[in-house]
C-alpha cells in the first residue's frame, strides 16, 4: 500500500523574472517559489516528504493540450532580445516572457507529470508540485495570466492516456477562473472541472461570460464544468466550506474520480492583493482533508497563484502538512455563508440540477436569475490592476493582519485499536493494538460501573470494554495517540462511559454519530453534545437543535442517501458545532450490508474535526466494518464507493425537512432558501420527479 507525500521543487524555476515595467505582472516574482519552499523546510515538512526529481516535459507531452504552432512560437523566446520579448508578450494577455521562461515552463509541466507518475504508480499516496510558471489560464494557442503551458490540463490528459483513467477530477481553488482548463475539457465528460473564482458579475479579470455558473460544459461534457462565481470580495472560511459541502463534494462523490488534481492557487487566501478574500491559511488544510477520501487517496496538488508571500507560504505549509497526514487545525467562529455566496451556490445548483442527482431536487421552479442584479454596461476589458466598480473599494493601502497558524503536532501513533482478546487483526501503517490497561483506567471503569450500572452483573466481559475506552481516551488526551477504535458488547454502557469520561477529562463538546435503531443513550439537553442518529426506523418529530435524526432504509438508494446526508447535513453541523472529540458509534443487528464503505468515508471526512481526536465504538464482530473503520482512522485509503445510485424522493424530503428545521440555528446548512423551498420539504407536494 502506498504511503508518504511527494514534494517536487527545483530552484531552477525561480530563474526568470519581469525585465521591464508592467504594473499588472510585477506581482509574479521568483520569491513566490522560494518563500514557499523555505517555509516547508523551516517547519520540517520538506524533510518529511519524499523528494521526487524534476524533469523537463517532452514536446509530445506539451502537445497533449497545446497546438504545435504555439509551441514553436514559445520555443523561439530563448533567442529573443528584451525588445523582441516585449513585442512577443503583447500578443497575449497579462503575461510576460523571459529568455529562460520556456525552460522553466517545461520544468513546471515535467514536475507535474512526475507527481502524477509517483501517485499513479503508488510510490507515494499524494503530493505537491511547487512550480512556476503557473498554468491554469494558458490555452491551446495562447499564453495568458502569467501562464505559459497548462500544467494541470496536460497532467489530466497525460493521466488519461498513460494510466487509462476514465474519470479525473480537477478542483481549482485559485481566486481567478482557470479558463484554460475549462476550454480544454468543456466537451469531455471524463474530466470534471470545478472552479470558484472572484467574478463580480464579469467585472473581475478575466472578465469572461463563460466564467459564470451558466457555463456547464458543451455536448457530451455538459454538466462536467462547474463554475462558482464570487460576486463580492471578503469571502470567509465559512463561504469556502459551504461551497465544498453543498457543491464540490456532492458532485465529486457522484462522479467517483480515479485521480484528484488540484489547481492550488493561494491568491484566494487572506491578505492577497488579487483576491481580497479573508479566508485564513488554515482553510486549505481542511479543503485538502475533505478531498483526501476520494480516488483512494490519489491526489496531486499543483501550485498556481498566490501573491502575498506571507499567506502563500502559510497556505502551502497547511496543505502539505495535511497531505502528510497531520491533524487539521481547529476552525472556530464558523457560521453560514454570506448572502452573495449563498445566491451563487443556489444558482449553480439550479443550473446543474438536470445533470447531477445530488442537485436534482433544487429549486427548479424558480428563475435562476431571479435575484441577480442586471449587468452594468462595461467595456469588458478591465485589467488586473484596475479596481472594478461593482461594490469594491480600493484597498491597496490597507494593511491586513491575521494570526500565524498554530503549530500542528502529530502523535507518534495515529490509531489505537482494542479488538476482542481472541481476534486476529491486521493493522494498517500508523496503528497499534492496545496493550495493557493502567491502574487508573481500571479504577475509573469500576467507579463508573458502580455509579451508573448497579442493576447489571459486574464481570470482566462487561468491564473490559470500559477499561479499553477509558485507556484510549486517556492516551488521546495525553497526545500519545490521535484516535482509537474499540469493539464493545454493551453499547449503551460503553457510550455512556465514553461520554462521561470525555466530557470530564478531554473535551467541552462531543459530536456523536450513532448508527443504530432504538433510543440512543445520549442526552443533548445541556448543549455539550450534538447527536446524529442514522437508523432504519422513523422517529418521533424532533425539536431539539442538538439532534439530527436520519431515517435511511437499506436497499437501492441507501449509499446515495447516506453520502448526501454526510456531506450536506452531518459535515456542516459538525464543523459549526466544533467538537473537541468525535464519538462514532455503530450498533449491531441486521441491515448493515451497505454500511462499511460509506461509514469508512464518513469517518475519513470527520477526521478534519477536533484535530483528529476520534473514538469509534463498534458493537459485534463485523470484520469488514472494523477494517474500513481502522483504515479511515489511520489515514489509509478507503475503497471508492462506485456508482452511488439515485436518491429516493422520500430520503430527499426527509433530509430537506431536517435542513430547514436546523438551519435556523446552524448556518453552514444553508444552501437553499427554505422559505421558497416548501415544495421539497412538504411530503404532500405535487412536484414529483
Amino acid at each position: 500500500m502506498a504511503s508518504g507525500c511527494a514534494l517536487i521543487f527545483d530552484e531552477e524555476m525561480t530563474r526568470y523574472k519581469l525585465l521591464w515595467t508592467d504594473p499588472v505582472c510585477e506581482i509574479e516574482v521568483p520569491e513566490r517559489l522560494t518563500v514557499s519552499h523555505d517555509a516547508l523546510k523551516a517547519h520540517g515538512l520538506a524533510q518529511r516528504c519524499r523528494q521526487v526529481p524534476i524533469r523537463q516535459a517532452t514536446e509530445q507531452e506539451i502537445l497533449l493540450v497545446h497546438s504545435e504552432e504555439y509551441l514553436e512560437s514559445v520555443k523561439q523566446t530563448p533567442k529573443m532580445t528584451v525588445e523582441e520579448l516585449m513585442a512577443f508578450t503583447k500578443k497575449y494577455n497579462d503575461v510576460y516572457f523571459h529568455p529562460n521562461i520556456y525552460h522553466c515552463a517545461k520544468l513546471a509541466v515535467g514536475a507535474t507529470l512526475q507527481l502524477v507518475d509517483s501517485v499513479m504508480k503508488r510510490e507515494v499516496r499524494n503530493g505537491m508540485a511547487l512550480v512556476r510558471p503557473p498554468g491554469h489560464h494558458s490555452q491551446r494557442s495562447a499564453a495568458n495570466g502569467f501562464c505559459v503551458f497548462n500544467n494541470v490540463a496536460i497532467a489530466a490528459q497525460y493521466a488519461k492516456t498513460n494510466y487509462n483513467l476514465n474519470r479525473v477530477l480537477i478542483v481549482d481553488w485559485d481566486v481567478h477562473h482557470g479558463q484554460g482548463v475549462q476550454y480544454c475539457f468543456e466537451e469531455d465528460p471524463s474530466v470534471l472541472y470545478f472552479s470558484w473564482h472572484r467574478y463580480e458579475r464579469q467585472a473581475f479579470w478575466p472578465n469572461l461570460p463563460e466564467s459564470d455558473y451558466t457555463s456547464v460544459g458543451k455536448g457530451k461534457g455538459s454538466g462536467f464544468n462547474v463554475n462558482l462565481p464570487w460576486n463580492k470580495v471578503g469571502m470567509t472560511n465559512s463561504d469556502y466550506l459551504t461551497a465544498f459541502f453543498h457543491v464540490v463534494l456532492p458532485v465529486a462523490y457522484e462522479f467517483d474520480p480515479e485521480l484528484v488534481l488540484v489547481c492550488a492557487g493561494f491568491d484566494s487566501a487572506i491578505g492577497d492583493p488579487e483576491g481580497e478574500m479573508v479566508a485564513t491559511p488554515e482553510i486549505f488544510a481542511h479543503l485538502t482533508q475533505l478531498l483526501m477520501p476520494l480516488a483512494s487517496g490519489r491526489m496531486c496538488v499543483v501550485l498556481e497563484g498566490g501573491y502575498n508571500l506571507t499567506s502563500l507560504a502559510q497556505s502551502v505549509c497547511q496543505t502539505v502538512q495535511t497531505l502528510l497526514g497531520d491533524p487539521a487545525p481547529e476552525l472556530s467562529g464558523l457560521s453560514g455563508p454570506c448572502e452573495s455566496a449563498l445566491e451563487s451556490i443556489q444558482n449553480l445548483r439550479r443550473a446543474h440540477s438536470s445533470y447531477w442527482s445530488c442537485f436534482k431536487h433544487s429549486e427548479t421552479n424558480s428563475e435562476a436569475d431571479g435575484k441577480r442584479r442586471k449587468l452594468e454596461e462595461t467595456s469588458g476589458n478591465l485589467k488586473k490592476d484596475e479596481k472594478p466598480s461593482a461594490g469594491t473599494e480600493d484597498k491597496t493601502t490597507q494593511v491586513i493582519v491575521w494570526p500565524e497558524p498554530v503549530p500542528r503536532s502529530s502523535p507518534a501513533v495515529r490509531t489505537l485499536v482494542a479488538p476482542p482478546t481472541d481476534a486476529e487483526v491486521s493493522l494498517p501503517e500508523g496503528c497499534q493494538l492496545l496493550r495493557g490497561i493502567s491502574q487508573t483506567a481500571t479504577e475509573e471503569a469500576q467507579r463508573i460501573w458502580e455509579k451508573d450500572f448497579q442493576d447489571i452483573t459486574t464481570d470482566q466481559k462487561n468491564l473490559q470494554p470500559l477499561r479499553n475506552i477509558i485507556s484510549v481516551l486517556d492516551r488521546i488526551k495525553n497526545k500519545e495517540v490521535r484516535n482509537g477504535c474499540v469493539l464493545v458488547s454493551d453499547l449503551n454502557a460503553s457510550v455512556r462511559c465514553a461520554l462521561q469520561h470525555s466530557l470530564t477529562r478531554l473535551a467541552e463538546r462531543v459530536l456523536v454519530v450513532f448508527i443504530g435503531d432504538g433510543t440512543s443513550p445520549v442526552d443533548t439537553t445541556d448543549g455539550k453534545i450534538f447527536l446524529v442518529q442514522i437508523c432504519g426506523e422513523d422517529s418521533e418529530e424532533e425539536k431539539s437543535m442538538s439532534r439530527l435524526p436520519l431515517c435511511l432504509r437499506e436497499g437501492d438508494g441507501f449509499t446515495a442517501a447516506f453520502i448526501q446526508a454526510a456531506l450536506g447535513l452531518i459535515l456542516p453541523l459538525a464543523y459549526e458545532f466544533n467538537p473537541g472529540l468525535v464519538l462514532g458509534v455503530v450498533g449491531s443487528g441486521s441491515g448493515r450490508r451497505h454500511l462499511p464503505p460509506v461509514w469508512g468515508h464518513l469517518t475519513g471526512l470527520l477526521q478534519g474535526l477536533a484535530q483528529g481526536r476520534t473514538l469509534t465504538l463498534l458493537q459485534g464482530d463485523d470484520k469488514d466494518l472494523m477494517e474500513v473503520t481502522v483504515a479511515a482512522l489511520s489515514g489509509a485509503p478507503v475503497p471508492p464507493l462506485g456508482t452511488l445510485g439515485v436518491l429516493r424522493r422520500e430520503d430527499v424530503e426527509m433530509m430537506e425537512k431536517q435542513r430547514c428545521r436546523l438551519q435556523k440555528r446552524w448556518g453552514l446548512l444553508r444552501c437553499t432558501d427554505c422559505d421558497n423551498h416548501n415544495h421539497i420539504c412538504d411530503p404532500g407536494s405535487q412536484n414529483q420527479s
